[in-house]
């Protein structure tokens, strides 16, 4: 599961999130953090991040030869970053430049949250800040990773690890995933939700589930889960159990768990409880101040068992998260 820190936003100013680019980065991160942190959000109604491009060069070339960046700033862009993503490419074998290494250990030693997508574990793990700290990056190069740097704690079998003011992704739409959760770390379930529709992608997965989620081409149309998460996520209020959704979508409860691990990388349980504290969350953030009403309109049930879950999975409490978070706040 991850876990809140309490390395949060600057009481002062809008968050700037600064992105190193360096040669042969790849451009699909790349997009990720510009989709996620980088576009104007007037459905919002307030800028959420000021965002900028950095490079050592002026003039990058990115991942095989695909197109030239220009026209962003230098590395001295990289000092005022209150969040730093770090470049990744594919030739993870391949030092960074030290100029780069230095504008990370910089950012690291005052205070700023670093992020890796992909493989940009290796550029936090080179520039040294990663030791007896929590990591992941793409399935593929886990042993790579392991042999070079053996004093880092790396989870190569989920999706993104938060380990506070360090923060990293596997490979690909992993990225979104991480992007999203800083979002709502930053901001709340609501905003998160409303970024989340614009890019037209889930809305929260936890970063325990797996990084490789089997998606066979399945022999009857049926076997989508999407009709019983619907039907589930219009009923949380109710009693639901693991069973009632097996009988929902016709299936034992083992072939259920069976097709869960495969198409969403989690458990059924695992869902509802996070669908339920996402539901939480967003009562919390539109203002409903009575926890024991959050906890039944959510189907946790109880103010203490909201409590208990929102305190292992936020790192927080309900009466935190409503002053960080609730209507007075945004």
């Amino acid at each position: 599961m991850v876990k809140e820190s309490s390395h949060t936003l600057p009481s002062a100013g809008v968050h700037r999130v600064v992105v190193i680019v360096d040669e042969n980065s790849n451009p699909f991160e790349l997009g990720c953090a510009t989709e996620v942190f980088g576009l104007r959000r007037p459905e919002i109604g307030r800028d959420l991040y000021d965002f900028r491009l950095c490079a050592p060069e002026p003039r990058t070339l990115m991942r095989d030869g695909f197109f030239t960046l220009t026209g962003v700033a230098d590395l001295e862009a990289a000092d005022a970053a209150d969040t730093l993503i770090v470049p990744n490419r594919p030739d993870v074998d391949v030092s960074r430049r030290p100029a780069v290494l230095d504008a990370v250990r910089r950012a690291y030693a005052r205070g700023a949250r670093l992020v890796g997508f992909c493989s940009g574990a290796f550029t936090l793990a080179e520039a040294g800040v990663l030791d007896g700290r929590r990591a992941t990056a793409h399935w593929q190069w886990a042993d790579s990773f392991r042999a070079r740097f053996p004093a880092v704690h790396l989870e190569s079998d989920v999706l993104f690890v938060d380990d506070g003011d360090i923060l990293t992704a596997a490979g690909s739409a992993a990225a979104l995933d991480l992007g999203l959760h800083i979002v709502r770390r930053d901001h709340g379930a609501e905003v998160a939700n409303a970024v989340s529709r614009r890019l037209v992608f889930a809305a929260h997965r936890s970063g325990g589930q797996r990084q490789f989620v089997e998606r066979p081409m399945p022999d009857v149309s049926d076997e989508s889960l999407a009709p019983v998460l619907t039907w589930a996520q219009e009923r949380l209020d109710s009693p639901l159990t693991v069973s009632d959704l097996a009988v929902r979508a016709a299936v034992s409860p083992a072939t259920l768990h069976r097709r869960f691990r495969a198409q969403l990388g989690t458990t059924p349980l695992a869902w509802l409880t996070g669908e339920r504290l996402a539901l939480a969350c967003r009562l919390i953030e539109r203002g409903e101040s009575g926890f024991e009403f959050v906890a039944r309109r959510s189907g946790l049930g109880t103010a203490a068992n909201l409590r208990t879950l929102m305190r292992r999975e936020t790192g927080i409490t309900p009466s935190a998260y409503r002053r960080r978070f609730g209507p007075e706040t945004n």
